[in-house]
């Protein structure tokens, strides 16, 4: 699609929904929804006016969550949304979902979250609050050690809310918020979920279970969850080397008072997955992750003084993976080791209101640390690394007028990374005679960000929204010191010791609709990057060192570059209540979304997610929910130096379920839900443009997913 009818689409795309809210506004009283409350774009919480007892009301099902109180749009998934499609990784929760896709490297099993083009060291992980532990920035190839099946939402965040979480979070933080260290006891002693499915594509199968009780001032949380498919089925055949197992849980307790709360959770996570497509399906790659994490958070609320609150958080984890497949000599073993010992800790205060003569005041400080120690053995690409960070932050928020609120916020960084450089020569490819030189090389940096926010009440239930923002990142150890070869891409890896900061100047606006029968968002933005990094290929081939670059046959080579580039984009997703029908509704809903990256030389950005286009109907009535909804990726031709072009591709998608309320004292359940959900039913040829295996794998063909939940 041409590039100017492509701004057409998305003008019309923007002003349909407007003209919309002209016809809807009158029906603004047919639904009242609940408030949906995010733990993690801001420090700045409100105080609770009764105690808490839960997670709140079921947000109802099919209903598109629409968040209107924070600076910046957030994207949530919740947890009936979860238990519906029953996603394996927090990429397949989010695939779909506007400005979000995932890079699918082993899909079901190894997807990481892609916000808005940008992934890896751009895109914080974190599981209440704490960054997840594992190695997932390192590579495509690696899993993120989180289990959405047990997560009472998902939470994904940017702008200027990552102020929050460090440089690391400049493209977005991806949150998966459960309450593994309770915060809450129950207000009938205990509750829970249950859940399981079955899918036909890869004869998956599944079940997780969460529970919740508690008792004179102390709780406890336990959860579980095992997953398994085979190689899944693909259009006209099976995706060889594609299989996965999954397992894990939790256990918690808190003590609970009316002044705060603090508690203690340990979890464990492992798994086996296998890496399809290319050398690595030959050499029947696959991954054994395993990690064990400990986490704390509590909170304090003062009776009088200056602070209204003090919060904690801190985790420490320890994870590791073994790369296992058939090596160069034929003999089938260890191929490669990555461990990771991290740990991280958040104090935040929060002052009282102070009332100035142009409105409230609300404001946090808060401190973060963090250190961090990668070690890889055997045929890996990062010599062992030590990094370590501390900040400290600042938000404030001004309620200048009833219905406009003003937000600055500011983070101060010093991060050192110590490590083995290497000095490469120029062309990258050896000199007869020479190797590399390798030296010890301790590299600091001394990131600033800043932001400022405005956040408008309009008529009609509107909120709009206009942030700018500034923000430093430093390098990663691995864009500063890799060096070797990584078999399960298939790239031999080169790290630049000499990466300067990148940094990002932001401009975003929004506007909001989340109550009555159009629920809406929209959202605009414009980033320019100075020094962006990214990994260039650079046409060579490699074997398993760095003697065979030039003449080798097996690994693409890669470089971590630096060079100026410029983001734009923009998203849109909404749902209108049309007609209706019993005790709800038949309705419409419609997706579009697209990312433009270019350097300034003129060349693309690479690994860039497609245009994508969607819409259906819906009825949710007397318990019934059923959906029918197409999304169309066109084709991604705006591509890098020597990628190739992705063809567009249709998934029609289709829902139904019922569900049930119950007598507890009866059946031992409040609520069951029974429903099947189809995924790509044309069973259509799926590549993602944003993945590095796109030209050797298909995602899933034609799939039919049996889904079981009971509520207690």
């Amino acid at each position: 699609m041409p590039y100017r009818s492509r701004l057409g689409l998305l003008a019309l795309s923007t002003a349909l929904p407007l003209v919309l809210l002209a016809t809807a506004a009158a029906r603004a009283e047919d639904i009242k929804l609940d408030e949906i409350t995010v733990s993690s774009p801001s420090p700045i919480v409100a105080r609770p006016t009764g105690p808490v007892t839960g997670v709140g009301s079921a947000f109802p099902i099919g209903v598109l969550p629409v968040v209107t109180n924070t600076f910046s749009p957030v994207t949530v998934v919740t947890q009936q949304q979860i238990a519906r499609d029953q996603p394996r990784t927090l990429g397949d929760a989010l695939f779909d979902r506007p400005g979000i896709s995932s890079t699918t490297y082993a899909p079901g099993a190894a997807s990481r979250p892609i916000i808005r083009g940008l992934d890896n060291a751009r895109v914080r992980i974190q599981e209440n609050g704490i960054v997840n532990g594992g190695v997932s920035d390192l590579g495509e190839d690696h899993t993120v050690p989180i289990n959405p099946l047990v997560a009472d939402r998902l939470e994904v965040i940017r702008g200027p809310a990552t102020l929050r979480y460090g440089s690391g979070a400049i493209g977005g933080v991806v949150s998966a918020e459960n309450n593994r260290v309770p915060t809450y006891i129950p207000a009938n002693g205990y509750s829970g979920q249950v859940t399981s499915g079955y899918s036909t594509v890869d004869n998956g199968r599944l079940g997780a279970a969460t529970v919740d009780a508690g008792k004179d001032g102390f709780a406890v949380h336990a959860d579980g969850f095992k997953t398994a498919s085979d190689s899944y089925a693909i259009p006209g055949g099976i995706q060889r080397n594609s299989y996965s197992e999954s397992q894990g849980g939790s256990v918690g307790v808190s003590a609970i008072g009316d002044r705060g709360f603090v508690g203690v959770a340990f979890s464990h996570y492992d798994a086996i997955y296998a890496i399809p497509g290319g050398e690595a399906e030959e050499a029947r790659t696959r991954l054994t992750p395993n990690q064990d994490r400990v986490i704390s958070r509590g909170e304090y609320r003062p009776l009088d003084g200056p602070l209204e609150v003090i919060r904690y958080w801190a985790g420490y984890s320890v994870y590791r993976h073994d790369e296992i497949g058939i090596g160069e000599d034929g003999i089938e073993g260890q191929q490669a080791i990555f461990k990771n010992r991290e740990a991280e800790v958040r104090i935040e205060a929060q002052h009282v209101p102070v009332f100035t003569s142009f409105g409230k005041l609300t404001g946090a400080i808060g401190v973060q640390a963090d250190r961090r120690l990668i070690n890889t053995q055997l045929e890996a690409f990062l010599p062992r690394t030590d990094s370590r960070a501390g900040a400290v932050y600042l938000f404030e928020e001004l309620e200048v007028l009833p219905g406009t609120r003003l937000q600055a916020a500011g983070r101060i960084e010093g991060d050192r990374i110590r490590s083995t450089a290497v000095q490469f020569p120029g062309n990258y490819l050896p000199v007869d005679g020479e190797d590399p030189l390798s030296y010890r090389l301790t590299r600091r940096f001394a990131p600033k960000s800043a932001s400022f926010g405005l956040l408008q009440d309009l008529p009609y239930g509107f909120v709009a929204s206009l942030t700018g923002s500034y923000v430093e990142r430093a390098p990663t150890g691995y864009e500063l010191f890799s060096q070797g070869p990584h078999d399960a891409t298939a790239t031999f890896e080169i790290g630049d010791p000499t990466l300067r900061l990148e940094r990002a100047r932001t401009v975003e606006a929004s506007i909001r609709h989340g109550d009555g029968p159009l629920r809406f968002e929209a959202t605009g933005y414009y980033t320019r990057y100075t020094g962006f990094i990214y990994k260039r290929l650079t046409g060579n081939l490699c074997d398993d060192d760095f003697g065979s670059c030039g003449s080798g046959d097996e690994l693409r080579q890669i470089v971590y570059s630096q060079q100026n580039a410029t983001f734009y984009g923009a998203e849109l997703i909404g749902q209108y209540d049309a007609l209706p029908i019993g005790n709800g509704f038949i309705g419409v809903e419609g997706q579009f979304d697209f990312v433009r990256a270019k350097f300034d030389d003129g060349t693309n950005v690479p690994r860039i997610p497609p245009y994508r286009l969607g819409g259906g109907v819906y009825l949710r009535a007397d318990g019934w929910f059923a959906r029918i909804n197409l999304l169309h990726a066109f084709a991604h031709t705006q591509i890098a130096p020597f990628e190739t072009d992705t063809p567009g591709w249709n998934d029609l998608r289709a829902e139904v379920s019922y569900t049930k309320a119950l007598d507890p004292a009866v059946y031992g359940a409040s609520e069951v839900t029974l429903g099947l959900q189809g995924r790509n039913l044309l069973d259509d040829d799926i590549r993602n443009s944003a993945s590095f295996k796109k030209d050797e794998i298909l995602l899933p063909g034609r799939n039919v997913r049996l889904f079981l939940t009971a509520r207690f």
